[in-house]
């Protein structure tokens, strides 16, 4: 299984997000996409990761981005969760069935855990990655850092 580094075009995907609303990257022509993808729902950092993408979803839009979280989780869970945390606006999709096949397709899929690595991926209008970062599972990403990145691209 091998990562996508900067500069490797992705293929397309369709994944539902924790409202049930099928989403994919086509749909999202002339706009760059975060991916940011963490391990599993209900966990402290993930929670945290999550949050940060709401609470920052005017920067990113300014930036003509759209962010979405993105675990193995399934849709119900992600749903109760997206409550829970008061997410109401940023789509957190259910890379659920087949199990981890989009963190498969980005390199980072964990086999024997049954998770994605906690990563950071921005794709820009052309469909190439040009922001790519693992980080350690209990780590919570720097999201300073994305929104500093995307603006290198304004």
């Amino acid at each position: 299984m091998k990562k996508v580094k900067v500069g490797d075009n992705v293929k397309d995907f369709r994944l539902k997000d924790h409202k049930d609303q099928e989403l994919s990257l086509k749909d999202l022509s002339g706009k760059k996409v975060l991916l940011s993808f963490h391990p599993l729902a209900w966990t402290k950092v993930c929670a945290e990761q999550m949050k940060s993408l709401e609470a920052n979803l005017d920067k990113f839009s300014k930036l003509n981005t759209v962010p979405f979280g993105i675990s193995v989780d399934p849709g119900p869970s992600k749903k109760a969760w997206a409550t829970e945390l008061g997410i109401e606006k940023t789509s957190l999709l259910c890379d659920f069935w087949p199990h981890g096949q989009v963190a498969s397709d980005f390199g980072i899929f964990i086999e024997d855990k049954g998770i994605s690595e906690r990563a950071n991926i921005v794709i820009d209008e052309n469909s190439k990655v040009v922001f790519f970062k693992t980080y350690p599972i209990s780590e919570l990403p720097d999201i300073g850092e994305i929104i500093d990145e995307l603006d290198k691209f304004k």
